[in-house]
């Protein structure tokens, strides 16, 4: 009996990863960051991480972390970067799950007639939802439009700041999922990422870094306020 109640005390739980792992994993993108030339650091064991790069002398910024959007469930990565683009530019690309995730939860709020009051909490993206119209052209392929939607309140824009490049990497993550969250913005002069984070996935994070740095080299080439450019 002794026996069996030392083994029951004394077990662990294998669906927890140790801190090793956790912590083999932040010194991977550490490595990776080092050698890509960004600035790299820690918000402490299982916590995230920030990275830090500049982009046509531009600083961004992504980082791991907890969700601020209550769509992702599970930690989520998210970037920014101040670009000095046009400011009345409003472009938003998002997978189509998440759209349709948004619009059901939208029309729910709408048609509830219990509800008199729009919780303050919802996430703007479903105010963007009525904001903005979504755009199309035939330029990009089929695949493209059943995997990804395009919001903007010029189609032009959309156009200016699309490349072939940034389609490309948006159908070619390293694991692909149509249901994963994923949301890229520019507004008011920023480029924005946010999308949940794959755990213990180098290459996700690599993937999503590149694909940003892309976008924003394409809305400074496209639709930057800077005529020398």
């Amino acid at each position: 009996m002794f026996d069996r109640l030392l083994k029951a005390f004394t077990k662990t739980t294998p669906a927890q990863p140790s801190a090793t792992e956790g912590t083999s994993v932040q010194s991977q993108v550490s490595e990776w960051a080092g050698i890509q030339g960004l600035a790299y650091s820690s918000r402490g064991e299982g916590k995230g991480f920030v990275l830090e790069g500049k982009v046509a002398g531009k600083p961004w910024r992504m980082e791991r972390g907890r969700p601020s959007r209550d769509f992702i469930r599970g930690e989520e990565l998210r970037a920014r970067a101040e670009l000095g683009v046009r400011e009345d530019v409003a472009v938003l690309i998002m997978n189509r799950h998440l759209k349709e995730e948004l619009e059901k939860r939208a029309f729910a709020i709408y048609t509830d007639s219990l509800q008199t009051t729009v919780d303050p909490n919802l996430p703007e993206e479903m105010r963007w939802l009525a904001m903005y119209e979504e755009v199309g052209w035939d330029s990009l392929s089929t695949p493209f439009w059943k995997h990804y939607a395009i919001l903007s309140d010029q189609k032009d824009d959309a156009i200016a700041w699309i490349t072939p490049q940034m389609c490309e990497m948006l159908m070619n993550w390293p694991l692909p999922d149509p249901q994963r969250p994923m949301i890229m913005m520019l507004l008011r002069g920023k480029a924005y990422l946010r999308m949940l984070h794959v755990a213990d996935n180098q290459a996700m994070v690599e993937h999503a870094s590149a694909l940003f740095v892309c976008a924003c080299e394409a809305a400074i080439g496209g639709l930057s306020t800077d005529l020398s450019l």
